[in-house]
């Protein structure tokens, strides 16, 4: 059986290097034999997550459709005033949807956490959060979790890495997270 990967990050902003480090870990699934989609910048705007509404948006509905699917995640987060961005944030809040399934929330799947910020501080705590909401959410964060310094290093279209030691980590965390999926699938 085919793993499912879905990756969700970056910002608002097409192509951002948030987005660019999400292609870089969804390599890494891919690599592993998964089927991997990304769903990032303008599939993220969704409207402010409400518990007591019921009636979804279609991108809010196929959003929750696709992680409903997914056997693993991958999340990419840039880190603002040292926590997960807003848009993400408020992506991950829909993960409410999937409390009545047979695998409410995350239950059961690998999640690779990823913070990309300008410096190591937020970098870091950003990393921090995201690992947290997982938590939260039931999931299982992957022993391996990227913290990305965007003042230091830079990623062109696609996830290529200027630096080797970065991208390798990356790809591993994509590969994490499908080994984990394949023990449970």
């Amino acid at each position: 059986m085919t793993v499912t990967v879905v990756g969700i990050g970056g910002s608002v902003r097409p192509d951002s290097q948030s987005e660019r480090v999400l292609h870089a870990a969804l390599e890494g699934a891919r690599e592993s034999g998964a089927k991997v989609r990304a769903i990032t910048g303008a599939d993220l705007a969704l409207p402010f997550y409400d518990p007591h509404m019921t009636d979804r948006s279609t991108l809010a509905t196929e959003f929750v459709e696709a992680l409903r699917g997914a056997d693993g995640v991958l999340i990419s987060s840039p880190g603002y005033h040292g926590t997960v961005s807003g848009l993400v944030k408020n992506a991950l809040d829909y993960v409410e949807d999937l409390r009545g399934d047979s695998r409410p929330y995350f239950d059961g799947r690998a999640v690779g956490c990823i913070g990309v910020a300008y410096g190591w501080q937020a970098t870091v705590t950003t990393l921090q959060a995201l690992r947290s909401v997982v938590h939260a959410l039931r999931g299982w964060p992957t022993p391996l979790g990227g913290a990305v310094n965007s003042a230091e290093t830079r990623f062109g279209p696609g996830g290529a890495c200027e630096d080797e030691k970065i991208g390798a980590t990356l790809r591993t965390i994509g590969r994490q997270v499908v080994e984990f999926a394949e023990q449970r699938v």
